[in-house]
């Protein structure tokens, strides 16, 4: 889709995201049909819309740009197409937004991670083995049965902080 870094997982400004967009849409399409589920005209403009930034997008926010192409739409027919894409893995809910983003890796089972700015509102999903490794630990021990995962870490990207971090800074400061 976007080239990340491991180092800054956001897109960068100079990304083609009319590519971005339509890649995530020929990558859904393709999920979908290995699936046998059908990516109905509406779930695919839904998956269009949750593209449109890498901002999380409510569905009320959906529902008053599909007004714009469909005319009246129905809230529960907006959010049975949000389940259907998050169940696919096609979005991830961002549940202290209770905002959709879109996956960045569709065609793999994975657990959702992500770095979500205060100021720009641009969240970016990131795959860590360690931190994937650490929280399996973490609900083996306390013998969890695990139903679904989601890590929401909110702050500053590097463009709203100003400048980008030192790779060696440490995140709690109590040492």
């Amino acid at each position: 889709m976007t080239a990340r870094s491991a180092l800054d997982p956001f897109t960068p400004d100079s990304h083609d995201h009319g590519r971005c967009v339509a890649t995530a849409l020929e990558q859904a399409a393709d999920v979908c049909a290995a699936r046998g589920v059908r990516l109905t005209d509406l779930r695919r403009q839904v998956l269009e819309l949750v593209w449109q930034s890498h901002a999380p997008v409510g569905a009320y926010q959906i529902l008053e740009q599909l007004a714009g192409t469909r005319g009246r739409v129905a809230p529960p027919t907006v959010y049975r197409a949000l389940e259907f894409l998050a169940r696919e893995g096609l979005v991830h809910r961002i549940d202290r937004l209770n905002a959709y983003v879109g996956c960045s890796s569709p065609a793999r089972p994975h657990q959702a991670y992500f770095l979500i700015c205060s100021a720009c509102g641009d969240a970016a999903e990131f795959h860590d083995p360690e931190l994937a490794a650490t929280l399996s630990r973490c609900v083996e021990r306390a013998r969890f049965r695990l139903e679904t995962a989601t890590v929401e870490l909110a702050g500053l990207c590097a463009r709203c902080s100003g400048k980008a971090a030192p790779a060696d800074r440490r995140v709690s400061r109590d040492a």
